[in-house]
């Protein structure tokens, strides 16, 4: 590469990946990792030729369509892409990457994490023991539900949801059972013997833990409201490693305050990082704060994805991770 592009990074990324970048381009970081202001991106946008965002980061229409913007890029620092304009995007002519199957396993293993502590009352349990409260091993002390044989209800049937389908088949000899229209792999299917299911209200209906698995688009936003949990159980859970603005986090309160479902895992949140209050009170609530992907290894893998699609595209080839 003859010429040195300069390439805004808008939070703090791992300290590997940084040296990696600085390496390639005349990169600018974001050291002090505080989130960047519409007018700081907007800034950015204009002065830099690419930007590389995270999930966190509104990269909007406004800033897309900027009449000074310099980016040709925007490498974003997740595999979900709904933080970004893609209409705005395809419009403006900028290019629009992301860092899918790295984080796949993690992400599953976030979902197995929440299924367990929710099910099992480990968080309960742990602050019980903190607290000294236990005062010792007793019949019919913090009961919960077992995992092993019972149905697992995915809504979405992509690479996470299957790893999950995977874990929770072989390790746990769960049932699997999905709702995705736009799956059609049969040879997958029968590796977990899924069960495929042509309505959402089928598969909430016959699912004792339900994990959602869909990016956050306009027609699944609000998909997991008070009318869906309605369909749901009395006796299951909801485990949430997707996206949060699919929950109506105040429907969710509702089925929890009258019993329609037994508990929930969330990693992802309808406002984050700000969490309903609501939701803070109930012991039958496993929150977690967006840890998905939080394994060093899995962000390392994260960031030079990142530094693979902005390569080639400097380089005059397509980056592996086009999403648009």
């Amino acid at each position: 590469m003859t010429q040195k592009f300069k390439v805004l990074v808008t939070r703090k990324w791992p300290n590997l990946v940084e040296k990696k970048l600085e390496e390639s381009f005349d990169v600018t970081l974001n050291k002090n990792d505080i989130p960047m202001t519409e007018e700081e991106l907007m800034n950015a946008i204009n002065n830099f030729d690419a930007l590389l965002p995270t999930v966190t980061d509104k990269i909007s229409d406004k800033i897309i369509s900027s009449n000074n913007r310099k980016a040709k890029i925007i490498g974003n620092f997740g595999v979900g892409f709904n933080n970004i304009d893609i209409e705005s995007a395809k419009k403006n002519g900028v290019v629009v990457t992301n860092t899918p199957e790295v984080l796949t396993h993690c992400t599953a293993d976030i979902a197995m994490l929440l299924l367990l502590g929710v099910a099992r009352r480990a968080s309960e349990g742990e602050f019980h023991v903190r607290k000294k409260e236990w005062v010792g091993w007793r019949p019919t002390h913090m009961m919960g539900t077992k995992i092993t044989g019972k149905t697992l209800g995915l809504v979405g049937m992509g690479r996470i949801a299957q790893a999950v389908a995977y874990k929770a088949h072989f390790g746990f000899d769960m049932k699997i059972a999905y709702f995705d229209p736009y799956f059609k792999n049969d040879e997958i299917r029968k590796k977990f013997d899924a069960t495929p299911f042509n309505s959402l209200e089928e598969l909430l209906g016959c699912s004792d833990f339900v994990s959602l698995h869909c990016p956050s688009t306009k027609e699944t936003k609000g998909l997991i409201n008070l009318d869906s949990l309605s369909k749901m159980n009395k006796s299951s859970y909801l485990i949430n490693t997707a996206r949060g603005d699919i929950v109506v986090e105040e429907d969710l309160v509702t089925a929890l305050d009258n019993g329609i479902i037994k508990g929930a895992g969330l990693d992802v949140f309808e406002a984050e990082p700000n969490v309903n209050p609501k939701l803070l009170k109930f012991k039958n609530v496993f929150l977690l704060p967006h840890l998905g992907s939080a394994t060093e290894e899995t962000r390392e893998a994260m960031g030079m994805r990142v530094l693979e699609n902005i390569s080639k595209f400097f380089n005059g080839k397509e980056p592996t991770d086009r999403v648009v």
